[in-house]
């Protein structure tokens, strides 16, 4: 059964009261739900992990290597910032997407610049949490095409 691993970086643990007008009330236990229901849905198994530290993001990447098929990452504010976590991604060699659910390209300049997405084999931004959902859709496509 093919794999996905879901990864949330710094601060969505707090998805559902952190800043509702601009990532909305859904908690992140209601998106890793969802999105393993529709993986499953899709006969693919998806693995949630979230942590506020670079480091454990990093292991848990690194972790993935030969056990994942494709990473959904959501690195938060990591994004601008890891030259770490892109060297990770790069390192283990599995086709990676990019999630952000608000359009990071609207909002304060330090959030236009991402150290992933040029690597990422696609990037969904300003969708909101549905993001995830098409996440899921499109690395399910994607596996099916890599085949």
């Amino acid at each position: 059964m093919p794999g996905i691993l879901l990864i949330n970086g710094p601060n969505l643990n707090l998805l559902g009261t952190r800043e509702p007008h601009l990532y909305g009330t859904t908690t992140l236990t209601d998106v890793e739900t969802t999105t393993k229901s529709l993986a499953s849905s899709k006969g693919i198994h998806l693995e949630a992990f979230q942590s506020n530290h670079e480091g454990a993001i990093i292991d848990r990447i690194h972790a993935a290597r030969g056990k994942f098929d494709a990473v959904l990452i959501n690195a938060g504010a990591l994004t601008h910032t890891s030259v770490a976590i892109r060297d990770a991604l790069i390192g283990v060699s599995i086709p990676f997407i990019e999630i952000h659910i608000t359009n990071v390209h609207t909002r304060e300049a330090f959030r236009h610049v991402s150290h992933l997405s040029d690597k990422a084999v696609a990037c969904i931004v300003g969708l909101g949490v549905y993001g995830y959902e098409a996440g899921v859709e499109y690395a399910a496509r994607y596996l099916v095409k890599a085949e």
